[in-house]
């Protein structure tokens, strides 16, 4: 996805505000006509009849159709789209949109008819929006030719991005044969088994003490008041900051593994399953909740999951995912393992052999060992069997 900032004036910034809120109203609908279908009442309206739906519905409503068509049949569009991922297990259900959260929409077209975009100078392009006009945006780079369909975002923090749907190409692997082993962490981002230590960037100590302060103002302040609007921004602003600082250097981290390594080897990790909430059922409560929290933001401002999804992405079919039991316990020198070995959030030090060495460093270098029997145990042709397998147990009769 290209992606580049854009930059309406106030009577444009009301149009794509009106622009989200019939999608969203449209896709909210559509979740509420599925949330009464159920087993045994026959099929559930599918695209074409919620289409003809929309019709009735602009014809009854003026203020629905005066928004754009166009805008309102693709919301109808992406939640089809949602509900096949869904039937086929890829995805989870559509739920609800909720305003200043979730606003957007997309414009599916041939370009110069729909919709189309021009270079303006050196750093401004401009992107014609239907009923809106041209929306000037950061002309950052070329936008990509095959582009067919584009879609429009507003974050918490009231900016305004557009991203052109076209799928990059991957980086190419440099062909040295090197292989790399990436182990994620908390207190280092990410430890590599060449004994690179990298840490995620996040907010400075002085940002960090705004937000606190920021977050006790919020909440002493009282619900659908002015100042609470206020100090709610000021938030999302300094979020933002953070997640674009974390975006930028996962997208930079994953460019120059995708360039330097042919083999990536990471842990297999289920990063959902491990940053759920601890608190259980009011039946069984879960217990030390506030750390397990604690826990889950550590792990969410690392990246853990953008960082394997960009390299699955840049480098299709050269990312081997390892099994991580044992890793941080194993000595890489002598193959021992023991809970012991780890003496440290950062120090191993083997009980067996005396080896010492940066827990995460050691902790990559099994990963990537590990990678590298993975990779030698599936060479070989198809047709003529495996050149090299695994060793095999032997039964003698």
């Amino acid at each position: 996805m290209s992606r580049y900032r854009l930059c309406p004036t106030p009577a444009q910034e009301a149009g794509l505000l009106e622009h989200c809120g019939h999608a969203r109203f449209v896709w909210n609908l559509a979740v509420e006509q599925h949330g009464w279908w159920r087993p045994g009442r026959g099929a559930a309206p599918g695209y074409v009849a919620q289409a003809r739906q929309l019709t009735e519905a602009r014809a009854a409503y003026p203020w629905l159709a005066a928004g754009s068509q166009t805008v309102q049949q693709q919301a109808l569009r992406d939640f089809a789209q949602a509900m096949a991922n869904f039937f086929k297990g890829t995805h989870r259900r559509p739920t609800w949109r909720k305003a200043g959260r979730h606003e957007g929409f997309r414009i599916v077209g041939r370009r110069g008819g729909q919709w189309d975009v021009r270079r303006v100078s050196r750093k401004v392009g401009e992107v014609r929006v239907p009923k809106v006009g041209w929306v000037r945006l950061r002309w950052s780079r070329p936008v990509p030719d095959a582009v067919k369909s584009f879609r429009i975002t507003r974050d918490r923090a009231g900016r305004w991005h557009v991203a052109f749907a076209q799928v990059p190409d991957p980086v190419p692997a440099p062909g040295n044969g090197e292989a790399v082993g990436v182990d994620r962490g908390v207190a280092v981002s990410v430890g590599l088994s060449t004994g690179e230590l990298l840490h995620a960037p996040g907010l400075t100590r002085a940002e960090a003490a705004r937000l606190r302060r920021l977050q006790r103002r919020l909440a002493r302040a009282q619900k659908g008041s002015n100042r609470r609007a206020r100090v709610k921004a000021a938030v999302a602003r300094l979020r933002a900051r953070e997640a674009d600082r974390r975006r930028d250097w996962v997208e930079k981290t994953t460019t120059a593994l995708a360039r330097d390594f042919d083999v990536i080897a990471v842990e297999d990790l289920n990063v959902r399953g491990m940053t759920r909430s601890a608190k259980g059922t009011v039946e069984a409560p879960g217990v030390n909740v506030r750390q397990k929290a604690g826990l889950n933001r550590a792990i969410l401002r690392s990246g853990w999951g953008r960082l394997v999804a960009r390299l699955e992405h840049k480098a299709p079919g050269r990312v081997v995912k390892i099994d991580p039991r044992y890793t941080s316990q194993t000595c890489h020198a002598c193959g021992h393992r023991a809970p012991d070995n780890r003496k440290s959030q950062a120090v191993f030090r083997c009980v067996a052999c005396g080896h010492q060495a940066n827990a995460d460093v050691n902790a990559a270098i099994n990963i990537r060992t590990a990678a590298g029997h993975a990779v030698a145990a599936r060479e070989g042709p198809r047709v003529t069997g495996p050149v090299h397998r695994e060793p095999q147990l032997v039964l003698l009769t």
